[in-house]
């Protein structure tokens, strides 16, 4: 039942948000019009495909339909006049009037029953519970009965539904015959034992029981036991006979329910006379012809129902279904003749023979060497490494032993046959030849002349599949496809054959419908017309950024604003259905003094600054073609260069913005180093201080190699380039923890001809420039191809001040100096032994024997942090180097415990709190007590609160029996002991992390000595990104998550509200966004990111967020406001020639009004300035390591019943969700199409590994008997099954 609860308000589009490329406000679009069958479905509530299924039948029921819309006003009332006090409105059957009303005469893909089931009295969480149809058909009835009392049609149901059976009991002594009668609605049949309908009837209605032996029947007559038979017949026959088949039966045996899935016919057409009482009438009499099914998917406990109708009145527009429309050519068959005619047979033990075979049979007569392993798999049905690895070696090897036969080409990247060498002629086509008629509206002449003419309808063909909001054309035979299975019919509906129509009510969705309904539907009609065309106008408006050529300079690889007041663009509102000549002709009229050509070119600004791509060549091409959108930059220019400049276009010589660092010796005072780097605040200019490093931003194109970026520094050849050392160990010098030196990459020669983007360097990456002298400096020293810089800032040592207990007085010069010592310390050394020097120097013997003294590290404002574990490492405790530890009076915590303080009452003043030693592992119940006896207090009336941002009494511990460390309680936190019980529950607990984006250093959430165990940092990877490490270029999409606390809030508030409250967490007090729109907010589920929650003003209860919910909140350089159909993706772009990507970058997809490949294809073309027919894109399975490639337009061809859906990038089998990965090929410079990675290949190994592993664990498990464990284990919790009820007023 919940198959499609989260796609059919996608579906829908009502709720659609403003998104990239359009300017249309929440919620404008208007509904989708009714598809090609040219009826309307239902919504689904969530939960309501039972109810959509039956009004449907009802609906295509033209008897009762005519029987409701006869009612007027006069005996229903109107519906205006509910709320009036002494207003006897009968709500159900006008609920119902307007819905029919809708369905058939407003133009709209589905029609809303929310209106029908608050008339029913319903809440909102009924929308959501699973009920049977076969219960809501009688329980709807009895309503409807109850409604129409003393009206005109307080019978119809009665004369349309309702039959009487007679059962009798035969006196085989006398032959006395006992009768009783019974009035039925539905027949409900047995389906446990039988095969057909006919056969449950004929064991109900022709078959008797004989009473005999130890089961006799009294016979009044005989006053005695005696032998009787008994029987059951149809005596009165309805004009509607409504079958419901009884599949769902109870297993005494296991003591639970199933469903009977076994094979169960039954007829399009059913004589009842063999089962009825008088047998004497005509055949027509007792004739039934079957109008609808209600289809039941899935087992005992849930599942989905969808209904097979007869459109009697052939209000839709049947045909063929599409299966059934595709021309038969025998296509396959003349490509397989053909592949055999071409394709000499090959020896596939011989792998000489099966490689020479591959080679030969490819158009370029060559092969790239990453794609060999996967053709072989596809020639043989195996991999090198299974069949040939053993015997042969690794393929590589084998190509290099067989040298006279195969020669590597294109410096290596592709394999040939020397015998037959590749060719300029035999080269690959180009993306143009490939994309021929891909364009599906124009399909090539072949294909058109063997499309055959659509086929006639056939008499009865008139049958639908009403599936909640999507109706499909489907045949009468198939039908017999829910004989059985897990999808199979449910309920059945037959008519009468006598029941005729009159000829005016075909193809007439008017038919007796009242006018002030017909009325209400036109002007329903207009206004939805209205809409759409409103929306189609406002959703064709672009605000498009025009960068005009003479207020630009070109600098640093990318162009630069000549005026920095002034940004050089201009901003123009233009309608993208116009063409790029339209365009092209407003920017002349609107800049009256441009003299000469004029070129369109699109742009994009980068770190490094604007970027030129792709200029519009066709002036009769749409700007919705070319992929213009809202936002996009236009450079305006003469299409050769700017200010006496020639411009470099393309994706290639994309500009990247790099650090230069050099050496820096100065004069006077130290600089502010961090990590052996200087840090800088701008982008330009040098910051000089004390002996260290200076830094300059420059950009240069991707293009160009390491050797001219030196020439571009002005550096001499002998000079040495530097990529900073990002590898190292934890443990290794060089990580720079605790004041450790900084490590560097020296690039070697051969790299000085490798490009920017070859070498994988990105925007930020620094690059160190160094003299051969260099070396005599102490500052810098080379091992092998790693330079480590060693500045002033490694100096290794740690400030230990003594701090008498109550806080020492003034003393003098002397005793100062004294107190404050210098204890020389490393990263690796314990804090302990810090210690015991710093109280050997301080001369702290002397002090009273027993006395206990810890290290207490202070933060910025003079408050004395928790003391640090004296079991751990100066780097491990999280202490960095050159700072001022407090040596003070008490006992130094083990790793084992916290440090605590807390306050009895209310929320403590500066240093009035008092202090605790607890283990990690104690509850908070025996935190409570030992609080408690600390400060002589008794009782069981207290309760322990945490201490909020505003050093107020914020949120109570609620579960007493968790321990401290499963509630996330850190070292130096304040608890209050607060007197009265714990607050009642009914606040959302809600666990918040914060997410780090290694790519943002400079993203600080107030880190500095948290306290965080390992639990509580995690490293988790977006939705479409492996847990395996990562080459550099992928590398950069692991987010890492640090715990904020949790919040306590209404589910009531609004998502809004929860960011402010989130805002207010200690951790995040540092943190300053503009407004809450700067801030994304994810649901985790099992440590991944899983979806984003969208909607300001939704409430948290509407966002399905319950207690105990992990979220993540992310902040963000700009607003952000995601629509329901916006996706946010992650995309990245294939290196030309390589199996790795250039590093990700986060896109907003908008599929609101199209969410076909073709779609995202165009935004991902926009987003890169190239043209979306040379994008081969390909979605990231991380869970299989795999890449699933998407298929381009001509190649979206649905083999399912619903094209539509089946072409939709959310549904199957792609799913895109937020986070996911879309890997990108750009088959203008790159002519790998396989998107695997070799970290792809090593994942899939591991995979196999484990799923042996698996399979032999499983096998010994088997053996001894625990498998059976698995079967017997419990069971997934299930709903509480409703009972399903409808209120009804009182009428009589």
């Amino acid at each position: 039942m919940f198959g499609n609860l989260f796609e059919e308000e996608e579906e829908e589009g009502f709720t659609s948000a403003s998104s990239r490329g359009r300017v249309a406000k929440v919620g404008d679009e208007p509904p989708p019009t009714r598809g090609r069958s040219n009826l309307c479905g239902i919504k689904n509530q969530g939960g309501t495909c039972y109810l959509n299924s039956l009004l449907q039948t009802l609906l295509f029921t033209p008897e009762f339909r005519e029987e409701l819309f006869s009612l007027g006003p006069e005996e229903l009332g109107c519906l205006e006049d509910k709320e009036k006090p002494g207003a006897k409105v009968r709500v159900i059957p006008l609920e119902l009037q307007r819905l029919f009303a809708s369905l058939l005469l407003v133009d709209q893909q589905s029609a809303s029953t929310a209106s029908l089931t608050d008339s029913f009295g319903w809440n909102s969480s009924e929308g959501t519970n699973q009920h049977d149809v076969q219960e809501l058909n009688r329980i709807l009835f009895s309503a409807l009965e109850h409604s129409l009392v003393d009206t005109s049609g307080s019978t119809f149901i009665h004369r349309l539904y309702h039959g009487t059976i007679v059962n009798s009991i035969v006196c085989k002594e006398c032959g006395n015959v006992s009768q009783r009668q019974e009035d039925f609605l539905d027949l409900t049949v047995c389906v446990c034992g039988m095969s057909s309908l006919e056969d449950a009837l004929w064991s109900m209605f022709v078959e008797e029981e004989l009473f005999e032996g130890n089961n006799l029947y009294r016979c009044a007559q005989c006053d005695r036991l005696v032998t009787a038979a008994k029987s059951a017949k149809l005596r009165k026959l309805p004009p509607f006979m409504t079958m419901s088949l009884l599949r769902f039966s109870f297993d005494f045996a296991k003591c639970e329910r199933y469903k009977e899935t076994g094979r169960y016919s039954f007829p399009l057409t059913i004589n009842l006379q063999p089962f009825c009482e008088q047998t004497d009438g005509e055949d027509s009499d007792y004739s039934y012809e079957l109008f609808s099914v209600i289809i039941h998917k899935g087992g005992c406990y849930g599942g989905h129902y969808h209904a097979y109708i007869r459109d009697i009145d052939q209000l839709g527009q049947w045909e063929p279904p599409e299966e059934e429309c595709k021309p038969k050519t025998q296509k396959k068959v003349k490509e397989e003749v053909k592949k055999e005619v071409c394709e000499p047979k090959v020896q596939e033990d011989d792998p000489l023979s099966v490689l020479t075979a591959i080679i030969a049979q490819e158009p370029s007569k060559s092969v790239l060497l990453d794609q060999l392993g996967q053709k072989l798999m596809d020639k043989i049905g195996s991999s090198w490494s299974k069949k040939f690895r053993k015997h042969y070696g690794p393929i590589g090897k084998f190509l290099q032993s067989h040298n006279n036969v195969f020669m590597l080409v294109s410096n290596g990247t592709r394999v040939a046959l020397k015998a037959n060498p590749p060719s300029p002629v035999t080269e690959p086509p180009g993306p143009a030849e490939q994309t021929t008629n891909s364009d599906p509206s124009t399909p090539s002449e072949p294909e058109a002349a063997e499309q055959h003419p659509e086929p006639e309808q056939e008499q009865g063909s008139h049958w639908f599949d009403l599936n909640d909001s999507t109706v499909t054309s489907i045949r009468e035979s198939d039908i017999e496809k829910q004989f059985q299975g897990k999808e199979s019919a449910y309920m059945l509906f037959y008519r009468k054959t006598q029941l005729h129509r009159p000829s005016e009510a075909l193809n007439n969705p008017q038919y007796e419908v009242p006018l002030h309904l017909i009325q209400m539907a036109q002007e329903e009609n207009i206004k939805l017309q209205k809409m759409r065309e409103e929306f189609e106008a406002t959703n064709n408006t672009v605000e498009l950024r025009l960068h005009l050529a003479p207020s630009y300079r070109l600098e640093n690889g990318a162009l630069q604003p000549i005026s920095k007041e002034q940004n050089g663009s201009t901003t123009l509102s233009f309608d993208r259905r116009k063409t790029v000549g339209d365009l092209r002709l407003a920017i002349y009229q609107m800049q009256e003094l441009w003299e000469g050509d004029m070129a369109l070119t699109v742009a994009k600004s980068l770190p490094a600054g604007l970027h030129l791509y792709n200029t519009f060549t066709d002036d009769s091409v749409s700007l919705y073609s070319a992929g213009i959108h809202t936002n996009s930059d236009l450079f305006v220019w003469n299409g050769r260069e700017v200010c006496g400049a020639t411009v470099l276009t393309g994706a290639e010589w994309e500009p990247v913005l790099l650090t230069v660092v050099r050496p820096f010796l100065g004069e006077d005072g130290e600089p502010e180093v961090e990590d052996g780097v200087e840090c800088e605040e701008g982008s330009g200019g040098f910051e000089n201080g004390g002996p260290g490093l200076k830094k300059e931003a420059r950009g240069f194109a991707g293009a160009v190699t390491l050797g001219e970026v030196r020439e571009a520094l002005g550096e001499p050849k002998e000079s040495l380039l530097c990529q900073e050392h990002k590898g190292g160990k934890r443990g290794e010098q060089g990580a720079g923890e605790g004041g450790g030196a900084s490590g560097w990459r020296l690039f070697p020669p051969a790299d000085m001809q490798r490009t920017l983007k070859e070498l994988s360097l990105k925007d930020g990456d620094a690059l160190l420039v160094l003299e051969p002298q260099s070396f005599d400096s102490s500052m810098f020293t080379l091992n092998g191809d790693v330079v480590t810089v060693t500045t002033p800032s490694d100096c290794r040592w740690l400030q230990v001040e003594f701090q008498p207990p109550g806080g020492g007085g003034e003393e003098g010069e002397k005793d100062e100096e004294r107190r404050r010592i210098k204890v020389p310390a490393t990263g690796n050394m314990p804090l302990c032994e810090v210690k015991q020097r710093a109280i050997e120097e301080l001369r702290l013997q002397e002090q009273p024997p027993g006395a206990q003294y810890c290290l207490r590290q202070v933060d910025c404002t003079g408050k004395l942090l928790p003391p640090v574990c004296e079991e751990l490492s100066v780097r491990d405790a999280g202490v960095r180097l050159m700072t001022t530890l407090t040596l003070c009076p008490g006992n130094a915590p083990k790793a084992s415990q916290l440090f605590l303080h807390f306050s009895v009452g209310t929320a403590p003043s500066a240093g009035m709190e008092m202090d605790i030693l607890v283990e990690r592992t104690c509850t908070v119940k025996e935190c409570l007590k030992a609080m408690l006896d600390a400060v002589g207090l008794d009782g069981t009336c207290w309760h322990l609160r945490r201490l909020d941002w505003c050093e107020e009494v914020g949120e109570p511990l609620m579960d007493e029996d968790a321990s401290l460390s499963e509630l996330k309680i850190s070292n130096g936190e304040t608890l209050i002991v607060t007197e009265g019980q714990l607050p009642p529950k009914g606040f959302l607990k809600l666990s918040v992390w914060l997410h780090l984006d290694p790519r943002n250093n400079s993203m600080d959430f107030n880190h500095t000595d948290n306290g965080l165990t390992e639990e509580q940092m995690l490293e988790v990877v977006t939705a479409g990104e492996t847990h395996s490490h990562s080459p550099p270029l992928c590398a950069g999409n692991m987010a890492e998550l640090r715990s904020a606390g949790q919040v306590e809030i209404s589910d009531e508030a609004t998502l809004e509200d929860l960011k402010t409250q989130v805002l207010t967490l200690p951790a995040l007090q540092d943190v300053c966004v503009p407004t809450t729109a700067f801030m994304r907010v994810w649901q985790l589920e099992g440590r991944r990111l899983a979806r984003i929650l969208r909607g300001q003003q939704l409430t948290l209860r509407k966002l399905k967020v319950t207690s105990g919910t992990d979220i993540c909140v992310q902040q963000l350089l700009k607003e952000e406001d995601l629509g329901p159909k916006e996706v946010l993706l992650n995309v990245k772009m294939g290196v030309p020639g390589e199996r790795c990507y250039y590093p990700p970058e986060e896109l907003v997809w908008d599929a609101s009004r199209d969410s076909s490949p073709r779609s995202l294809r165009a935004c991902l073309a926009a987003h890169y300035g190239l043209s979306p027919d040379s994008l081969l894109l390909a979605k990231h399975q991380p869970d299989k390591h795999a890449w699933e490639e998407i298929s381009n337009w001509s190649q979206q061809v649905s083999k399912k019943k619903k094209k539509k859906r089946a072409e939709s990038l959310l549904g199957a089998p792609f799913h895109l969700k937020d986070g996911d990965t879309i890997g990108i090929k750009n088959l203008l410079i790159d002519n790998n199409r396989d998107f695997v990675t070799v970290e792809d290949e090593q994942g899939q190994q591991r995979l196999r590994e484990q799923a042996e592993q698996r399979r032999k664990g499983g096998q010994a498990a088997g053996s001894d008997g625990v498998g059976q464990q698995k079967k017997t284990g419990p069971t997934k919790s299930r709903k509480p099954e409703v009972a399903l009820s409808i209120n009804v007023g009182v009428f009589r």
